[in-house]
């Protein structure tokens, strides 16, 4: 069933991997297909090395199996996931990585501020999502309010979400949100002050050229 969609998923899954990205096992992504409402998602605890598309699982968005060819669970954050298409109906791709750069914004609960005009990929800010509990219902309830004005979010001393239309562009974004991080990060560590943010205006200028 939608093999296709599960040869994607661990493809970026592996990719995600080999940049970086996620590291030992960590981040999960996803895809929803738009015909059937199921949803495609990378397993509990297995390594990107060993990963194939017959370990995708396949589930509906109560979170209900559809479909899992071996023996594999889906990600322990699946809540996560589907509150993330439950809260925006145009999603239908999902990164959860653990970039470093994202990541040290998320432990210190600050979002990432547009500093570069590469934000404008994702949605100009990255707000922090409010502490929770890793595979709980509390975590995936808080990135509602975020995800509603970015397509990009932080959770707390955890890491980074981003959605988008389709399982390439959620996965660009998650990279554009940590290139723009590292360099946040290494201008306030040159300017011992916080970094003025590219104004709104400016975005709408470049945005409607």
């Amino acid at each position: 069933m939608l093999e296709d969609f599960k040869k994607k998923v661990a493809q970026i899954a592996k990719a995600a991997d080999a940049s970086g990205l996620c590291k030992h096992k960590s981040g999960n992504f996803s895809l929803k297909d738009k015909e059937t409402g199921y949803v495609l998602v990378t397993p509990s605890g297995v390594s990107r090395e060993e990963l194939t598309y017959k370990d995708i699982v396949v589930v509906d968005l109560e979170g209900k199996l559809i479909e899992v060819e071996t023996k594999v669970q889906p990600t322990s954050e699946l809540l996560l996931h589907l509150s993330a298409y439950r809260t925006r109906k145009d999603v239908y791709a999902v990164c959860h990585t653990h970039s470093r750069f994202a990541t040290t914004f998320a432990v210190l609960g600050k979002e990432i501020k547009p500093v570069v005009f590469e934000a404008l990929v994702y949605g100009r800010r990255v707000p922090v999502a409010s502490y929770g509990r890793p595979g709980t219902q509390e975590l995936a309830n808080s990135i509602i309010k975020p995800l509603g004005i970015s397509d990009a979010c932080l959770l707390e001393s955890h890491g980074v979400v981003t959605v988008g239309k389709d399982l390439e562009d959620a996965y660009l974004k998650a990279h554009y949100v940590e290139e723009v991080a590292e360099i946040y990060y290494r201008a306030l560590m040159i300017g011992k002050e916080e970094i003025k943010e590219i104004p709104q205006k400016e975005f709408d200028a470049v945005s409607h050229a």
